[in-house]
């Protein structure tokens, strides 16, 4: 049975730092460039929600069923996302990786992959999981396309499973990578990361 506990990790040009109160101010910062909050399909939280958005994760950690961090650049030390472990399924080893956002300008970069090769990482060969999951808002073409660029195979559709901030119900398109499918997918990843350096 897994058992997870807040650890930083780095590597990539990328810090995930444990999530904490104190990252409230750079969070709000982050979300503002490119005012994500307005996108309907993500938890993006606005200004006036970022204290609210740091304590529902923190109460998800003590339950014992999300893990927060943030995400910082290592070159500059700015803090660009959020990201987290959720649906933590211990007696069937399980995680997710989800609530995965970043600033409008560090979109379509590096950063994706190279945070997701962190978590991967982590979640299969120091926690010991036997599957990682991701989901995305049915409604999100582009979290749909990057997901499948990671490598990671479609399960299949939710209907109408869970709800979107403002209310609304939306369907759930589910992906996952197994345990013997990692070797492969990390391959496929570092791959993206050398040829995102030039080679």
């Amino acid at each position: 049975m897994i058992e997870l506990q807040p650890v930083t990790l780095e590597g990539r040009g990328v810090r995930l730092e444990p999530l904490g109160p104190e990252h409230a101010g750079a969070l709000g910062e982050a979300a503002a460039d490119g005012e994500l909050w307005n996108l309907f399909f993500t938890f993006v939280p606005a200004p006036d929600e970022v204290t609210s958005y740091i304590e529902t994760a923190l109460e998800g950690q003590v339950a014992g069923h999300m893990l927060p961090w943030v995400v910082r650049l290592l070159e500059t030390g700015t803090v660009i996302g959020s990201t987290r472990y959720h649906d933590i399924l211990p007696h069937v080893d399980r995680v997710e990786i989800g609530y995965t956002w970043y600033g409008a300008s560090h979109q379509r970069t590096h950063v994706n992959t190279a945070c997701k090769l962190l978590l991967m990482t982590h979640a299969f060969e120091t926690v010991g999981c036997g599957v990682v999951g991701l989901r995305t808002d049915g409604m999100n073409l582009r979290s749909q396309r990057a997901i499948e660029a990671l490598g990671a195979k479609k399960d299949g559709v939710l209907r109408n499973h869970s709800l979107r901030r403002d209310g609304s119900v939306r369907d759930d398109v589910m992906y996952s990578v197994l345990r013997h499918e990692w070797p492969a997918v990390k391959r496929h990843l570092e791959t993206r990361l050398w040829r995102h350096r030039g080679g």
